[in-house]
């Protein structure tokens, strides 16, 4: 009977050597996966972290859009920039994009000041704001609200400061206005399509080469771009054709959504290609959302196309950007009663 306890001692090595060994295995695989997680090469292609939201790229971000928005003090009693405001605040966004003629007449800093800072200027840590026509507007007539005013919109460029041009160092008057950032998945690109302020926005333009370059650093990402001129439009300043240049960029590039304001209405396209013309397969869809609040224009005959057009309601696009996918709605003030909503998938 004395064997007994050597052979449970033995058992005991027995087991303290599978224990130990397992210990081993266990720590292996745990470094694997460490090392595997964290080496860069193997997240080339991961999608590059929002400079908006430092949250995971997997999740969802609401973006809030509008154009044309906040009057100064000859028309302040009619703009609506209070109410659409309100409805961006009310819905908590990741991102505001504001699609230019932020502050009519002239985008003078005094009138960002006294109109837009109360109204808008409440979501301003948000803004990612893209140049209209009214921030560079100034006039030699002494009639003329924008009388004597001095170019290069420095008005912009200095309420918004470096999100408004953040490729320039400290610049605060006829600035590039141009840029990009992410939002998860999503990559997008405000541009200036003031043209002639920078450009001309032909093959060759400073901005459609840095277009170019921008857009084959970000491959397999959703693209959304906004600016102020619309490439297509049934409203009153109809199609911008010097905009073909970049439209034609991003729609090689397999872009998904533009946003523009200038006509001073709401309107939703089908997918289109360079030409205009409908591309379920490869076609942008492009959305007009002039409607921040200063007033409303007529529409023409709708546009090969256009699937839905108002020119009554004031309001704001929201947008939700998702991994591969994208939903809109459009939200217009209280009493104007208008809505659009429906959902698109990235080409990317």
């Amino acid at each position: 009977m004395d064997t007994l306890p050597g052979a449970k001692e033995k058992v005991r090595r027995v087991r303290w050597r599978w224990l130990a060994a397992l210990a081993v295995v266990a720590a292996i695989l745990f470094g694997a996966l460490w090392i595997g997680r964290n080496d860069p090469a193997l997240h080339a292609g991961a999608p590059r972290s929002s400079t908006v939201s430092s949250a995971s790229a997997d999740r969802s971000y609401v973006v809030m859009a509008a154009g044309d928005i906040s009057c100064g003090s000859a028309t302040h009693g009619s703009c609506q920039q209070k109410a659409t405001s309100d409805l961006a605040l009310a819905a908590h966004p990741d991102a505001v994009l504001l699609l230019g003629d932020d502050q009519y007449e002239c985008g003078a800093l005094k009138d960002y000041q006294a109109y837009f800072q109360p109204t808008w200027g409440r979501l301003k840590p948000l803004i990612r704001p893209a140049p209209g026509n009214h921030e560079y507007t100034t006039s030699k007539n002494p009639t003329n609200a924008c009388y004597n005013l001095p170019s290069g919109a420095p008005g912009y460029y200095t309420y918004f400061g470096t999100p408004a041009s953040p490729l320039d160092n400290n610049c605060t008057v006829n600035c590039r206005g141009y840029y990009s950032y992410d939002l998860g998945n999503w990559h997008l690109i405000a541009l200036n399509s003031n043209c002639s302020r920078i450009g001309d926005c032909k093959p060759g333009d400073p901005q459609v080469v840095w277009l170019q370059q921008n857009l084959a650093a970000h491959p397999n990402q959703c693209v959304l771009a906004y600016w102020h001129h619309p490439r297509f439009s049934s409203g009153e300043h109809g199609d911008q054709t010097f905009m073909a240049a970049i439209y034609d960029t991003l729609y090689r590039a397999g872009a998904d959504i533009i946003l523009s304001g200038h006509d001073h209405d709401y309107e939703r396209f089908a997918p289109l290609d360079p030409s205009g013309n409908v591309d379920t397969q490869r076609g942008i869809r492009d959305f007009v959302v002039g409607t921040g609040g200063r007033n409303h224009y007529r529409l023409n005959r709708p546009r090969t196309g256009s699937q839905v057009q108002n020119s009554t309601a004031f309001g704001v696009l929201r947008l939700t950007l998702s991994d591969g996918r994208y939903a809109w709605k459009f939200l217009s003030i209280p009493g104007d009663g208008f809505t659009d909503a429906g959902s698109g998938i990235c080409h990317n």
